[in-house]
């Protein structure tokens, strides 16, 4: 089933829309929806769509021809008798035929493909420079492998400078998700969403009639559960991390999150892996939302992605066991330690709410950012707090409990309490409080639970 990504789909529709040739790069994690986003998009167009997938260069050259040659008529070649000899007599064969009606070719996994025709690159962009203006034909390269793809729009990359659309396909955020959780109740989509985050493939695999337990005894604790091993395919997915990746990102999951906690951990300098895993979007670095990240010293690290941090922080520990057959008896401890886990996720899941209403003009004007704070004499934290203007005031100050009921008028005295520390406080601030269900007695408190922010929509 396919939701959402209208953002996306528009951004593919203008660059569609552009007079003779356009060169598109869409990248994202693997699961993510790229190649659903990518049919979708293709679905009423003169297409042809081929998949690498690291085959030698001749197999690969051959099923490009199979596909072409039930898409467009090459006159009097057969493609099925002469298939295509070279990326080079492709190219320019395609670059024909689309010289009166608009072609799309669509090269997914397009770093696999590079794997076992390392020239690639270089080919194509020969091709575009020469033929790019006499052709309608637009092509799209596609790939999973995040630094691979963002490394081909660096300056040294042949590619550098030709690409018209560069699209990063990002998980679903809290209310997209929602969209592939219908029927459930607002604090189970919550749920499920800290569980496998905002990637669809697995938001599909939920089955909404069944439990949360036996959804997880399903999918992460029976021996070939679809979840139990997915998270060493994430990771896998990069290829280069290594043995010491591998650490810092289990000492983050179990919350070792400032560097020298981490470093001492992993009893290793952890700072050029930091910024490796920042890059790839394993790691998200935090800064107090009102400092320059440019220049404080005071940062944290979180594992930006949901799955991966219940995958590392609480199913990896217990894959083994899980295969030997011990999952019925796993099952409870996971669920036991499900609460711990969504306190920080339904945090984001607030933020990304926060964000929301801010884009829509609904926290009032020049809201310029929204984030986390916290201070560490005393030691101080505040869930989210909205700055607004060229001076930053705090405008919003907000807090998010995971407990079913919460009271408003308590968590509003914390937060005013807390707000003096801040070094720029508007003399009006709103206050914010989330809790899954309920938040009771609100007053002039903005209350916030899983209904409003996983509603769908």
């Amino acid at each position: 089933m396919f939701v959402n990504r209208r953002e996306e789909l528009g951004a593919l529709e203008r660059w569609w829309g552009r007079s003779g040739s356009a060169l598109g790069l869409v990248w994202g994690r693997r699961r993510v929806g790229k190649t659903s986003l990518l049919e979708e998009f293709a679905g009423d167009k003169q297409a042809i769509f081929h998949t690498g997938a690291g085959r030698p260069a001749g197999d690969e050259l051959s099923l490009l021809s199979e596909a072409a040659g039930r898409t467009i008529d090459l006159g009097a070649r057969d493609l099925g008798v002469r298939p295509f000899s070279s990326w080079d007599d492709a190219l320019d064969s395609l670059a024909a035929a689309a010289t009166r009606k608009r072609l799309l070719l669509i090269i997914d996994e397009f770093p696999d493909l590079v794997k076992v025709s390392p020239e690639l690159p270089g080919v194509l962009r020969a091709f575009w420079d020469r033929a790019r203006g006499g052709t309608k034909l637009r092509i799209l390269l596609c790939g999973s492998a995040v630094r691979t793809m963002e490394a081909m729009q660096e300056e040294r990359a042949p590619l550098y400078g030709r690409f018209d659309l560069a699209l990063l396909v990002h998980p679903f955020r809290p209310h997209e998700a929602a969209a592939l959780l219908s029927g459930l109740a607002p604090a189970d989509r919550a749920l499920i969403w800290g569980i496998v985050g905002g990637i669809p493939l697995y938001l599909e695999w939920w089955d909404g009639d069944q439990s949360v337990r036996q959804n997880l005894l399903r999918l992460a604790c029976s021996p070939g559960g679809r979840l139990l091993d997915e998270g060493r395919l994430v990771l896998a997915t990069e290829g280069d991390l290594g043995d010491l990746g591998g650490l810092v990102l289990r000492a983050i999951a179990a919350g070792r999150t400032r560097h020298n906690e981490i470093e001492q951990a992993v009893r290793a300098e952890p700072s050029r892996v930091l910024e490796r895993l920042v890059e790839l979007r394993l790691v998200e670095r935090l800064v107090p939302v009102t400092e320059n990240p440019a220049r404080t010293r005071r940062r944290v690290y979180r594992i930006a992605d949901n799955f991966l941090a219940f995958w590392l922080g609480l199913l990896d520990r217990h894959r083994s066991a899980i295969s030997r057959g011990l999952g019925k008896q796993i099952l409870p401890v996971l669920v036991e330690q499900l609460d711990d886990h969504m306190g920080d996720r339904w945090e984001s899941a607030f933020r990304q709410h926060l964000v929301r209403l801010a884009a829509n003009g609904e926290l009032g004007p020049e809201i310029v950012d929204v984030g986390r704070w916290w201070q560490d004499s005393p030691t101080m934290e505040i869930d989210a707090v909205a700055l607004a203007g060229r001076s930053r005031e705090a405008v919003l100050l907000g807090e998010a409990k995971w407990s079913r009921k919460v009271n408003g008028p308590a968590l509003r005295a914390e937060l005013a309490e807390k707000a003096k520390a801040l070094p720029k406080l508007s003399p009006t601030p709103t206050y914010a409080v989330a809790a899954r269900d309920r938040v009771t007695d609100p007053g002039d408190v903005l209350a916030v639970t899983a209904a409003d922010v996983f509603g769908g929509g």
